[in-house]
């Protein structure tokens, strides 16, 4: 019996979404868990789906989301537990998972920087820590790239529930919430614009309207899931 066994034997990890207990050859998830995960497969299919979200309002060049987000679904407590149970191994497993994934396709093998979305200075202190920090690490190691989270920056903090405005407004809300603190560095890159969850794509088109003020400036957007 080596010592992880044992370690087990008297401390059993768990399955971070049934909670079951893990086997010796699982990890993190269950076997069974990461089987019913709806993945979308998008980047592994060329599928424009993620990309059309931003039709006519961005300009994208390859956008993708490792799963599909449904309402009282694993996916839903995956990224619960991520960004109020303090459970951050979440975002560098769901990062490996991707990363390996994007290693494979053309459209990613040319990203230059790996940017998160941010959070506000206030949010950040009080949660402690950005949920997508490790998921963008994680796929910035994959694809042998740098990962950067002091270019892009949140300047206004959106802490009130924006579910009862208008799409126009969020937009509006949105569109003045991000600045760009260097912006000479973003010139002539490819940018990999990472996020935890696609709703109705205001932010990330908010944080493309500052990155695209680069000159000759390429994004593309990769997502833990999409609604």
């Amino acid at each position: 019996m080596n010592f992880n066994t044992l370690i087990n034997l008297f401390f059993p990890e768990v399955c971070n979404a049934c909670k079951a207990y893990l086997l010796d050859n699982e990890s993190f998830i269950c076997t069974d868990c990461r089987h019913q995960l709806p993945t979308t497969n998008f980047h592994l299919n060329n599928d424009p789906f993620v990309k059309n979200v931003f039709y006519g309002r961005a300009k994208i060049e390859a956008a993708t989301a490792l799963l599909r987000f449904e309402k009282q679904g694993m996916v839903q407590h995956l990224l619960h537990q991520l960004k109020y149970g303090n459970n951050q191994a979440i975002s560098g497993f769901l990062g490996d998972w991707l990363g390996e994934e994007l290693k494979m396709s053309n459209y990613y093998n040319t990203i230059d920087m790996v940017i998160p979305v941010p959070l506000h200075n206030k949010k950040l202190k009080k949660r402690g820590y950005n949920q997508v920090t490790q998921f963008g690490q994680h796929i910035a190691k994959a694809l042998n790239t740098t990962f950067k989270e002091d270019i892009l920056v949140k300047v206004t903090n959106t802490a009130t529930s924006q579910a009862s405005k208008s799409r126009l407004e969020r937009w509006q809300l949105d569109n003045e919430t991000f600045a760009v603190s260097q912006l000479d560095k973003l010139h002539n890159k490819h940018i990999l614009l990472v996020d935890d969850i696609i709703t109705t794509g205001n932010t990330l088109e908010a944080c493309i309207i500052e990155l695209t003020k680069a000159q000759n400036i390429k994004i593309s957007i990769a997502a833990m899931a999409i609604a």
